[in-house]
Order: C-alpha cells, then structure tokens, then sequence
C-alpha cells in the first residue's frame, strides 16, 4: 500500500490474521481507524480467495498506517500471528481477530491495565455477541484434561457442593467483575502484550494451526512469571465468522489436533498415563462424533437443495 502520510512510531501495532473475512475486516479496520490511539494496522492475509484485500486496498490504498502481508498459503494462526509481530515497531501489540469491532476506548482501557502493573503481560477485553451478551471464551481457566472430562461428562452440575473439583473452565456465566481481574487465560480473538512481554516469552508455538494456540501462549506467560488479565469495560462485538462454520470438519479437525498437542506438551507429566489415554480416546471419539454430524448435516442440505433445483416448473 502507497502513503500518503508521515506517522510518527505507533504507540499501539494492530495485528489482523485474515482469511476470507472480507465484508468483517473492513469493519473492524473501520473501528480501529476510530479509536483514541496512536496505532498501525497488520494485515497478515494467509492466501484468502475472496476479495478480502481489494477492498482493503480500494478503501485504505492511500492510509499509510494500514499494510498487508500476503501469504502464498494457509500457513495458520500461529505463523500468521508471529509474521506479523516481526513487521511491526509498537510498544503494544494487539492480536485481533478479523471478525470483531473494537469500541472506540478499549484500547486505551487495555493499555491503562498493562500500565498498572509491570507483571501484567497479558490483557484481553469484553468480548460480546451480536446480542451484547457476554461471548464464551473471553475469560477462562486453563481446560486441563480433569476439567475437560468434567464439561464433556456434564459434571459441573456438582460444582454448588464441589466448586474446585467440578467447576467449567469456562467463566462467562459468572458475575461480570467491574474492574479488571487475572485470569488464566483469554481469547485469541483478542490479546494484547506489551513489547517486553512479547520479547521475553516469544511468539506463538507454529505447531498449532488453528485453536489451542492462545491457551498455550497464556501458559508461556505464566511460566515466564506475567499475570494474564481480563478487562470487563473494554468492549470488542465479536461475529464469529461464516468462514468457519463452512468448513466445519477441517476447523473441528485441527482444533481437536490443537487439544492433543496441548495436553501432551502440558499436562503429560502431571497426570497418569491411564487418564491420558482416556482423554486422548475421548478427543478423538468427539471429533469422529462432531465429523459425522457435519458431513450428514452437509449432505442433508446438498439433497434439499438439488430437489429445489430438480422441482418442475408449473404455470
């Protein structure tokens, strides 16, 4: 992209991993062109097939705060994230999905908490659904292979009399906090680090493609001794893409590889080998199970729809 504008160094380096998310990246290019910071925006597009960046280059050719990086394939979110992260010189960087709209002081809200405390190394924001409700996702324990079995069995109903053997690691249905509290992890939807923190603990493990990386990298910041934070009042609408729910097996494919990757690499050691086994058996059926489903449900529609196509005509 040409400039037109001389900037000085951003304070803040917007890092946006895009994959046919067109009509959504442009709204949130447009939302974070509104809010008050000092900000440069990455586009790290991983070889989309929709017409993502003309439009980007149609509407902000000329703003030399926005560039994109253009990957000849899919190389995930994890490489796509830490390409990004070495084009870019701010003092902040914000890894945002494609797909969210930031208000225009969440920013600033984000920034304010990593200011506060010099071991915070981690921030994350509200993120909403189209009906403002509180996204799943955005403020979360860690889902260790115990916690894991607890959701996929249903027993979080026994957390009232047993809350630290039964809770979900999911925190959304909890009150919302009206100050910012630590958490054990965020979402990768959106994650802002400051630059010493980045430098410390490194960027995102590659061997994810997509999903996991986040709680991987939340457990990094731990073990290099920063706090992970979760910020109620700065607000992101997230609209979670159609892009996935097209290709269903292929995301619920590499999100369940994510999973085992995650577990071996974390809790391996920590837990006997038996529970590994069932936890690995137990992954695998989910996602033979959620396969099924998808495939059928795909099928399904494609039959619905060629008898649409197959019905006579009557005048």
């Amino acid at each position: 992209m040409s400039s037109s504008v001389n900037l000085s160094r951003p304070q803040v380096s917007v890092i946006i991993v895009n994959f046919n998310s067109a009509d959504k990246l442009h709204l949130c290019v447009e939302s974070l062109l509104n809010v008050n910071a000092n900000l440069d925006v990455v586009i790290v597009d991983n070889a989309s097939m929709d017409d993502s960046l003309a439009r980007m280059n149609s509407a902000y050719g000329e703003d030399c705060r926005i560039r994109i990086i253009q990957n000849q394939e899919n190389l995930g979110f994890a490489v796509a994230c830490n390409i990004g992260a070495r084009h870019v010189t701010g003092d902040y960087l914000f890894f945002l999905n494609p797909d969210c709209k930031v208000e225009e002081d969440s920013i600033i809200k984000l920034i304010a908490c990593l200011d506060e405390d010099s071991q915070v190394g981690m921030v994350g924001g509200l993120l909403l659904n189209s009906d403002g409700s509180e996204q799943v996702g955005g403020r979360r324990a860690v889902p260790t292979p115990w916690r894991s079995l607890v959701r996929v069995f249903r027993l979080s109903c026994l957390s009232n009399r047993y809350p630290r053997l039964f809770s979900d690691f999911n925190l959304h249905l909890q009150p919302l906090p009206d100050q910012p509290i630590e958490v054990e992890a965020i979402s990768g939807a959106c994650m802002m680090v400051p630059r010493k923190a980045y430098e410390d603990v490194g960027g995102l493990d590659e061997g994810y493609f997509l999903h996991c990386e986040d709680l991987d990298w939340c457990m990094s910041f731990w073990k290099h001794g920063w706090k992970v934070k979760f910020v109620p009042d700065a607000k992101i609408s997230h609209f979670q893409g159609a892009c996935s729910r097209s290709r269903r097996v292929f995301v619920e494919w590499n999100k369940h590889k994510g999973m085992m990757r995650f577990y071996k690499k974390h809790f391996r050691h920590q837990y006997p080998g038996v529970l590994m086994w069932f936890v690995s058996v137990g992954v695998w059926l989910r996602f033979g199970l959620l396969a099924c489903y998808f495939s059928i449900r795909k099928i399904l529609r494609w039959i619905s729809s060629f008898g649409e196509i197959s019905k006579p005509v009557v005048n």
